[in-house]
């Protein structure tokens, strides 16, 4: 494929097949808590840590991962501590954090909206190698307690009250999810944008589920989708020389509808076989009563 022969094009799928694993398999557990928005608060806090990167001079990948994770943290204590005024100080840590980038990123010299452009909407031309290895590493990192912890996590997302009388380490569980959270915010600005990442966590999990309840089947079939739309919309950019992210995200809400689309037949087909096949059970169900009974005539 003639995309392939550019460098900046081989970061960017590379990038985007990252992405399209890990941003599904954390919101798995977020749809689990009804915290679908979750990722986009903290896409609003991250801002805050895009613009010292910019302004210290250093990867703004890394500095918006340690800021977006603590951001992730303050929003567990918030949510547990707030209480009536917890979607107040929700509120002012978002659009705080929205406003503290934009501020920090007009200090620094030489520091441009169009800068800031490619962290909130995705930019292909803009990925370096420098940011591939901080998204490989994030994403190693988000593999391994997506999938080393799901049996916890899941427990904890399903059930707290359940989870906490099991023994589970329920607030550490939930931090963790938390700043996991935060890493795969940070994985896929490069790509989706900030604005944007929210929506690839939570439609993808929300499309599969049209299709199965299982958790695993739900889990394998998101991460299945978010890699087809990130690589779809991604080479869709290169060739219509359309945003990434807003390619992907429209993408991925295609595909939303297509599958509920295809779930409604096939959970009719499957009520009315449900339907016939319970009339053919209960004649059975009936015998089995008269057939003892004669049996036991018989012993007398």
């Amino acid at each position: 494929m003639e995309l392939l022969d550019y460098a900046f094009m081989q970061r960017a799928l590379l990038a985007a097949v990252l992405v399209g694993v890990t941003a599904p398999a954390i919101g798995i557990y977020l749809v689990q808590r009804r915290q679908p928005l979750m990722g986009d608060g903290i896409g609003h806090v991250a801002m805050t840590g895009v613009g010292l990167g910019f302004l210290l001079n250093t990867s703004p990948v890394w500095m918006a991962t340690a800021v977006s994770a603590l951001g992730a943290v303050l929003m567990e204590l918030i949510r547990w501590y707030g209480r009536t005024r917890g979607d107040i100080a929700l509120a002012m840590l978002f659009y705080g954090g929205m406003a503290g980038g934009v501020m920090l990123v007009n200090l620094t010299p030489g520091g441009s909206n169009a800068n800031l452009s490619s962290y909130l909407f995705g930019s292909l031309s803009t990925v370096s190698p420098s940011d591939v290895t901080a998204i490989s590493i994030l994403a190693a990192f988000v593999i391994v307690v997506t999938l080393g912890l799901r049996r916890q996590l899941f427990a904890v997302s399903q059930d707290e009250e359940f989870a906490r009388v099991t023994g589970l380490p329920v607030r550490a569980l939930n931090l963790l999810v938390a700043v996991t959270a935060a890493v795969t915010v940070t994985v896929a600005m490069r790509v989706v944008g900030l604005i944007l990442v929210s929506a690839l966590m939570v439609v993808p999990v929300a499309a599969a589920q049209q299709l199965t309840r299982s958790f695993a089947a739900t889990f394998v079939i998101a991460v299945a989708l978010g890699v087809t739309v990130t690589i779809g919309g991604t080479v869709t950019s290169y060739y219509q020389d359309v945003p990434p992210g807003a390619t992907i995200v429209l993408l991925t809400i295609a595909a939303f509808i297509a599958l509920t689309a295809l779930a409604a037949p096939l959970a009719r087909r499957r009520a009315r076989a449900a339907s016939a096949a319970q009339p053919a059970r209960e004649p059975a169900e009936c015998a089995i009563p008269a057939t003892r009974s004669a049996g036991d005539e018989v012993g007398a």
